[in-house]
C-alpha cells in the first residue's frame, strides 16, 4: 500500500517539472527575460531564455501546456507517475534529437539545442527516475504484482 510518504516525492517531482516549466514558459515570453542575439533575425520571438535557454513563442506555449500538464498530473499518484513516463520519452528524445544538426531546430519549429540539450536530459532523468524506477521499487517492496 501506498502512503503518502511513499508517493509524496513521485507528486512532487510532477509538480516541481511542472512549475518549472510553466515559468520557463510565462518568462520566456517577457521581453526582460529573453535576450536577442544581435545577428539574429527577429522570428518568432527566436531569443534565448534568461540568456541560456534558445527558445521562440512555439516553445514558450509548449513550456507552458507542459507545465499546466504537470500541475494538473501532481494531483494523484496515477496521474504523476503517467505524467513523469511520458515526461521522460519525450524530453529524452528531444534531448537527442537536439545533439543532431538539422534535427536540433525540431526541423525548424523550434530550437533544442545548445543548453536546451542538458536541461533536457536532466529533467527528463528526474521524470524518469520517479516515473519508472522509484514506482516499481514501491511495487516490489509492497509485494503486488508488476504489469
Amino acid at each position: 500500500m501506498q502512503t503518502p510518504s511513499t508517493e509524496g516525492p513521485i507528486r512532487t517531482t510532477a509538480l516541481v517539472l511542472g512549475v518549472m516549466f510553466l515559468l520557463m514558459g510565462v518568462i520566456g515570453f517577457l521581453p526582460n527575460f529573453v535576450s536577442v542575439p544581435e545577428d539574429a533575425v527577429s522570428t518568432m520571438g527566436f531569443g534565448y531564455l534568461l540568456g541560456l535557454f534558445p527558445t521562440n513563442y512555439l516553445h514558450n506555449a509548449i513550456r507552458i501546456l507542459v507545465g499546466l500538464w504537470g500541475i494538473a498530473a501532481s494531483t494523484s499518484l496515477v496521474g504523476s507517475i503517467t505524467f513523469n513516463q511520458i515526461f521522460a520519452v519525450l524530453y529524452f528524445g528531444e534531448a537527442l534529437l537536439g545533439l543532431f544538426p538539422g534535427a536540433n531546430t525540431l526541423f525548424g519549429t523550434m530550437p533544442i539545442y545548445g543548453n536546451n540539450v542538458w536541461l533536457n536530459a536532466l529533467t527528463a532523468a528526474a521524470a524518469a527516475y520517479f516515473g519508472f524506477v522509484k514506482p516499481a521499487a514501491m511495487n516490489k517492496s509492497a509485494g503486488t504484482p508488476t504489469a
